[in-house]
């Protein structure tokens, strides 16, 4: 078995892992890294976990997510619906500053805008909503604006990887202009690349992330 077709099972294996996964048919293809994956599932949630199952297996450089939704037979909410039940859901989380957000249902498409302060309440405000029934995707175009007054410290980062497990043996250089990230330097997957960016985001003033990390692990 070459480095494609063992990549390409590997993914398959993690894709039927999922729970949520493991009736649903999706078609993987793997060269040099990059993997499509393709086919059919009956809600976005699935679309998410297929996309986020194929990032953590070793020797995934990149991912392309070709998966069509047909929500069948099953009760749709329309636009309106959908709208409604995200505002209800927002307003229900913590984590959610629901009076800072904006909302726009079109043809199933999500629209999120507004203004936060944390990367972790943007994150929330998607997550939050992607098992709704009807949405057929999401763009999250909420902004970071931080309200901390905190000189953001390279080394309270770099000291945050070597604390994680999963980052302590990469060699991530880090730089701060502004209060805005930049992260350089080869990570082992895709996992590690977004994972490197969700510490970082997690720095007291942080306002913006150019996570330049490459994916180098070979088979």
């Amino acid at each position: 078995m070459d480095k494609n077709e063992q990549l390409q099972k590997d993914v398959q294996d993690a894709i039927m892992w999922e729970p949520l996964l493991n009736a649903a048919e999706i078609g993987v293809i793997a060269k040099d890294g990059v993997v499509t994956l393709t086919g059919v599932v009956d809600n976005y949630s699935k679309k998410i976990e297929a996309e986020n199952a194929a990032k953590k297996v070793n020797g995934v450089k990149a991912v392309s997510e070709n998966i069509k939704i047909n929500f069948g037979t099953s009760d749709k909410m329309n636009d309106t619906e959908i709208a409604t039940e995200i505002l209800n859901v927002f307003k229900s989380n913590w984590e959610i500053p629901s009076e800072l957000l904006k909302v726009q249902v079109e043809n199933g498409w999500v629209t999120l805008d507004g203004d936060v302060s944390w990367n972790f309440e943007k994150d929330a405000a998607k997550k939050s909503i992607i098992h709704l029934p009807g949405i057929s995707g999401v763009s999250n175009n909420i902004r970071i604006i931080s309200a901390a007054k905190d000189i953001v410290e390279e080394k309270d980062i770099k000291a945050a990887f070597a604390r994680n497990w999963s980052m302590a043996d990469n060699e991530i250089h880090v730089t701060v202009v502004n209060n805005k990230v930049t992260l350089v330097g080869m990570v082992n997957s895709l996992y590690q690349k977004d994972e490197a960016e969700r510490i970082a985001w997690n720095a007291p003033g942080v306002g913006g992330m150019d996570n330049q990390l490459v994916v180098g692990c070979a088979l």
